[in-house]
């Protein structure tokens, strides 16, 4: 008996070692690749996550976005996606702004662009150096890998949450002390068994900043979230027009919205990003909206190669740049919105319309509407209707 506990105490002894020096590998890689942060969790330590996803899928706050629910099972449970996975690696890239980037907000002839997509996709950014530590800790620990950045059905924020990286604040994003709201997130799922770290708890107490901050009224209540009237989805993952309702409350966010996250008081520790391939352009810092509106699309794919910005394609990323143009209140930029009543694209067109009809005068609107019978389009003759003229 003696010999058998001998044994087994050798052989628990033996994982421990072999645990401690995956996880520390893993560490290091992620340093040596320009990660922030890397912590690891289980797979099975975020059981309240598939009922908020139900409750948030149940609600339809997920607006037009059906691949959520297609995937609710596998988004809600780690090991529903795989079923092998031991432990989580969860990894934090920092993003964070040289400047608070709401200043833009009050330029309405200028075009408001996310942080997170002033330069390179972050999914190619973070994705590549995933691959080079998974290549590695394969190859060292003979285990199976799988890596993901925003790809595929995983609920990355609360994962983080539950490695220490962060806490979902009160607008659902991952909030660190250290960093702020600014972190990209990767994760690596892994059959190998590595140490694992506490979880962040709360630290929002009574603080509501970034709940009051937000233009559309998106949060229903703290923790909870409404896609259809929040303006990054609005901008991004909506397709057609844009309730009429919210138009006017976008202003010149012509491609997602920052101010939920620029509220949050945690961002007094977030330091400037230091990965270039993530410092905002100078181009796509405040770039006109008069110089937007003439972007064609070979014009557009150019001018947006290798952003984030390219995939809604140029007649969305148009539309959104009308509304902005309809909100600024500048005449001058009526001759450009005239031109794009022509657009071949139907959802181009419609909104042209809208942003003249704040931005020309009465009569001289009406008479260009006389001239615009011929138009067929059902979302299009809506705009019009919409706009005073039958």
């Amino acid at each position: 008996m003696p010999e058998e506990i001998d044994t087994s105490s050798r052989a628990e002894d033996g994982r421990r070692k072999r645990r401690e020096t995956l996880t520390s590998f893993v560490r290091a890689e992620a340093l040596a690749q320009g990660f922030d942060l890397c912590r690891i969790t289980r797979p099975d330590a975020i059981p309240e996550a598939r009922e908020r996803l139900d409750d948030f899928l149940d609600h339809g706050y997920h607006g037009t976005m059906d691949w959520m629910a297609e995937t609710r099972d596998r988004r809600g449970n780690p090991l529903v996606l795989w079923s092998e996975v031991r432990s989580v690696v969860v990894f934090g890239l920092n993003y964070g702004p040289d400047e608070d980037p709401r200043g833009i907000l009050s330029r309405p002839d200028k075009a408001a662009i996310s942080v997170y997509a002033r330069n390179r996709d972050y999914h190619d950014v973070i994705k590549g150096r995933l691959k080079e530590i998974a290549t590695r800790f394969a190859a060292r620990s003979k285990e199976d890998v799988k890596v993901f950045v925003d790809t595929a059905p995983v609920m990355e924020k609360p994962l983080a949450a539950a490695a220490g990286l962060g806490w979902q604040g009160k607008h659902t994003n991952l909030v660190s002390r250290t960093h702020g709201s600014w972190l990209f997130l990767g994760s690596m799922f892994t059959t190998a068994d590595l140490t694992t770290d506490a979880p962040e708890v709360d630290h929002c107490g009574s603080c509501r900043a970034c709940l009051d901050a937000c233009p559309t009224a998106a949060f229903p209540a703290p923790y909870q979230i409404d896609a259809r009237r929040c303006i990054s989805y609005l901008t991004i993952e909506h397709k057609g027009p844009i309730d009429p309702a919210l138009r006017p409350l976008i202003g010149n966010r012509i491609y997602g919205c920052d101010d939920c996250l620029a509220a949050c008081p945690w961002n007094k520790f977030a330091a400037a990003a230091s990965e270039m391939k993530l410092v905002a352009r100078d181009d796509l810092k405040e770039p006109s909206i008069a110089f937007l509106l003439t972007l064609d699309d070979p014009t557009f794919r150019t001018f947006f190669s290798g952003s984030p910005i390219k995939r809604i394609g140029r007649d969305r990323f148009i539309r959104n740049v009308l509304i902005a143009a309809g909100n600024s209140s500048d005449g001058a930029l009526a001759a450009p919105c005239r031109r794009l009543t022509d657009d071949p694209s139907p959802v181009v067109r419609g909104m042209a319309v809208w942003a003249l009809s704040r931005l020309m005068p009465a009569g001289e609107f009406h008479a260009f509407a006389a001239e615009r019978r011929e138009e067929t389009d059902e979302d299009v003759r809506r705009e019009w209707q919409l706009a005073g003229v039958a």
